[in-house]
């Protein structure tokens, strides 16, 4: 069985996947690059825009079905290690569907009920607010609609945004923590998304990025290569009608940067305490940095 698998994706690699092996130097950045495809740089955005326009409706059940459910687990951890609190400014790029940031509210409310807090606490309560910001407005719809299935369609902490992970209309110094999942690989210029993380970060804040990874292990990632370009795109054919969009997802993955290459483009960017930590052998990682 394990030769044939080997078998079947040295093929893949060798018909469908030369390009996922470029230099490290060419894959520095997205400017060119929408999958395995180079395109101008105004292009992509609008591909990536039409993308998410097609699956934003799907988005969480195609997750779950792709994952096997896991994506919800590797969120829970992405929280944990944000470690939210009342009172804090938060911001989420390309959380449009608002899992994540539902999940740190409910932290947030946790926290409170296990402290049994005051009536000093329940005022930092009112002030939290977590930025849902999403350049897709047909995710952002998902996302508000979701809230009022869950009971926090009138809570003022959520504040849902509209806006481009490259060029945020936040101020300078205003959020206590960044995250970011599966969107940071989507975006044009990674290095300008990372700039504005920090940027938009208070000294002390944590930057936080949960994305699909590299895995390095010979017949795990002979595996992964197969499920990867053989089921998901099918899956996604199946459940969306939209094959291309799950082709696309599977590519960009194998163009992001590799873990130790992202963690130097996050320090670059003027992080420290920079780490990442590789969950499911390296099929995700959670990278890491602080603002000082």
């Amino acid at each position: 069985m394990a030769t044939l698998v080997r078998s079947v994706a040295r093929n893949l690699r060798r018909n469908k996947l030369s390009s996922m092996y470029c230099p490290a130097s060419i894959l520095h950045s997205h400017a060119t690059s929408f999958g395995f495809k180079d395109v101008a740089e105004e292009e992509k955005s609008k591909m990536v825009g039409n993308v998410f326009t097609s699956v934003a409706s799907n988005y969480d059940l195609m997750n779950d079905l792709m994952s096997g459910g896991l994506h919800r687990l590797w969120k829970d951890r992405l929280v944990s290690k944000l470690s939210p609190f009342p009172g804090m400014k938060h911001l989420d790029v390309a959380g449009g569907t608002g899992d994540v940031a539902f999940r740190i509210l409910e932290n947030i409310k946790n926290v409170k009920r296990r402290a049994m807090q005051d009536v000093l606490d329940d005022d930092l309560i009112e002030e939290t607010r977590i930025y849902v910001c999403d350049i897709n407005p047909n995710m952002l719809r998902v996302g508000k609609k979701r809230a009022e299935e869950r009971g926090f369609g009138r809570d003022k902490s959520l504040v849902w945004v509209e806006g481009d992970a490259e060029a945020l209309s936040f101020e300078d110094n205003s959020m206590d923590g960044y995250t970011i999942a599966f969107g940071i690989r989507n975006v044009t210029h990674i290095e300008k998304a990372l700039s504005e993380a920090y940027r938009v970060l208070k000294r002390g804040g944590r930057f936080l990025c949960l994305e699909l990874s590299h895995v390095d292990i010979p017949i795990y990632k002979d595996l992964y290569d197969f499920y990867s370009f053989s089921v998901i795109p099918a899956v996604g054919e199946l459940v969306t009608g939209d094959r291309e969009s799950y082709q696309y997802l599977v590519e960009s993955v194998r163009r992001f940067p590799p873990q130790k290459q992202f963690a130097k483009m996050i320090a670059e960017a003027g992080f420290q305490k920079v780490e990442y930590e590789n969950l499911v052998g390296g099929v995700v990682a959670i990278h890491s940095g602080v603002k000082f």
